[in-house]
C-alpha cells in the first residue's frame, strides 16, 4: 500500500458527499476520477510523512512487485489498460469530456469507511451546498494505491482519501457552477402584477 498525492488534476465523476452504487449495483461508495497527463509527477508519501515526486507507473510497479514478486510483470500485463482491474488507465479508451490525451486515476471509498475529506484551497471544509468541487475543476487529491489479490481476482486499486479544491475549470457536461454575479440586484416587486 502506498499513499499518493496528485496535484492540479481535473476532477471527473465526483461522488464525494453522498455514497452511490456503481451503475445501481454493489456496495455504496464514494468515488472520483482524476485526469492528468501520463508523465505528470505524483507525490509518494515517505515514512517520515514527507512527499517524494515520482510517476504513477513507478508506484504501481512497486506495489505489484511487493505483492506478486517475480510474477508482477506478467500480472500487470494482464490488468493494465483494463479500467475494471487497474485504477490507472489511458483516458483515450473512454469517450468522456476531458479524457482524451490524459490518463485517469479512478478511486473509490466504501461507505463504511466514512466520507473522504473534502476541503477548499484554504483547507476549510466543503459541503455539497458549496457547489465545489465539481466535474471539470482542478483539485489536489490523496489516494491509497494497493494490490487486490482475493477471490474476486487480482488488480491495482485506489482508495479515495481526500480532495482539495484548487481552482475553477470548464465544467464537464453536467453544467457550469452557479455564480451570483450572473444576476443583478433588483427591487422586490410589491405584488405579483408588478412582475408582468
Amino acid at each position: 500500500m502506498a499513499i499518493v498525492q496528485l496535484k492540479g488534476a481535473r476532477l471527473s465523476f465526483p461522488d464525494l458527499f453522498e455514497p452511490k452504487q456503481f451503475e445501481g449495483q454493489g456496495p455504496f461508495s464514494y468515488r472520483a476520477s482524476f485526469l492528468q497527463s501520463e508523465d505528470t509527477p505524483v507525490y509518494l508519501q515517505q515514512a517520515d510523512k514527507s512527499w517524494k515526486a515520482t510517476t504513477m507507473q513507478k508506484v504501481i510497479d512497486a506495489i505489484a512487485t511487493e505483492a506478486w514478486k517475480t510474477k508482477a510483470g506478467a500480472i500487470l500485463k494482464t490488468i493494465e489498460g483494463n479500467s475494471q482491474k487497474c485504477c490507472w488507465y489511458d483516458g483515450n479508451a473512454k469517450s468522456y469530456d476531458g479524457y482524451e490525451d490524459n490518463f485517469v486515476l479512478s478511486a473509490t471509498r466504501n461507505q463504511d469507511k466514512g466520507r473522504p475529506l473534502v476541503i477548499n484551497h484554504d483547507k476549510s471544509p466543503l459541503t455539497e451546498k458549496d457547489g465545489k468541487p465539481y466535474a471539470g475543476c482542478y483539485v489536489n487529491a490523496t489516494v491509497e494505491i494497493w494490490a487486490q489479490d482475493n477471490k474476486y481476482g487480482k488488480g491495482i486499486r485506489a482508495t479515495l482519501r481526500g480532495v482539495q479544491f484548487v481552482k475553477d475549470g470548464d465544467a464537464f457536461s453536467a453544467g457550469t457552477p452557479v455564480d451570483e454575479d450572473e444576476f443583478e440586484e433588483i427591487d422586490a416587486p410589491e405584488t405579483a402584477d408588478d412582475l408582468s
